[in-house]
């Protein structure tokens, strides 16, 4: 039986861990998701600015990637950000002032509405910003982008 050198063992968990990773971008400006990695592709929809879209495979300058809808497609590499952002996904995420169940409501936000992610997600909670300043804490699965 052949012994396997730890260090080699150990390099090779290392690589196989971005296959595990979730990444997550947000997309830089309005754009074309396509049914395939090309703009000769077929035009699917249009997704908005700040959306996130979760990271499936990169090929050349296409990157297939999920949105919150659980639509799969295609988005030209350019077009994405490293901004992360976070989708509501529940029909009224209750965002309030501290990381917990009975702190005041800070404001509420429907589905579809685009949240800056500002903080790393803990206990069940992430901290957020409203594009109008508005700022607190919404439970994470109230939210896609995590």
């Amino acid at each position: 039986m052949k012994l396997v050198r730890p260090a080699l063992m150990l390099a090779a968990m290392q690589l196989a861990v971005p296959a595990w990773a979730l990444e997550y971008l947000s997309v830089a400006n309005p754009t074309i998701m396509y049914d395939a990695p090309s703009t000769r592709g077929k035009p699917l929809y249009i997704v908005k600015a700040g959306t996130p879209v979760e990271v499936i495979v990169n090929v050349d300058n296409f990157v297939k990637v999920w949105d919150a809808q659980g639509t799969l497609a295609w988005i030209e590499k350019k077009q994405l950000s490293d901004q992360r952002t976070l989708i509501v996904k529940s029909d009224r995420a209750q965002i309030r002032t501290d990381a917990s169940d009975t702190a005041p409501l800070a404001f509420e936000a429907v589905n579809g509405v685009i949240l800056d992610m500002t903080g790393s997600p803990i206990n069940g909670w992430v901290a957020v910003r409203h594009r109008d300043g508005q700022s607190g804490f919404v439970r994470t699965q109230q939210v896609f982008g995590l």
